[in-house]
């Protein structure tokens, strides 16, 4: 009598793992990318309240030489 046959998904999880994986790492991007336009929509929705005009971000143009 034979040892127990592993079940035949053994290898498909290690698949499984790298899909999970791959899921939850774009998950925390997404959610590290969220809450940096939140705050950025913040700090400018604060400049607003406060009766400020011009309260984007001025993006500097870096000269080529």
């Amino acid at each position: 009598m034979a040892g127990p046959e592993p079940p035949e998904n053994e290898g498909n999880r290690a698949v499984e793992n790298a899909v999970m994986l791959g899921f939850f790492v774009l998950l925390v991007v997404a959610g590290i990318w969220l809450l940096g336009s939140m705050a950025d929509l913040r700090k400018v929705q604060d400049c607003a309240a406060q009766g400020r005009r011009n309260c984007r971000t001025i993006e500097n143009q870096t000269r080529s030489q």
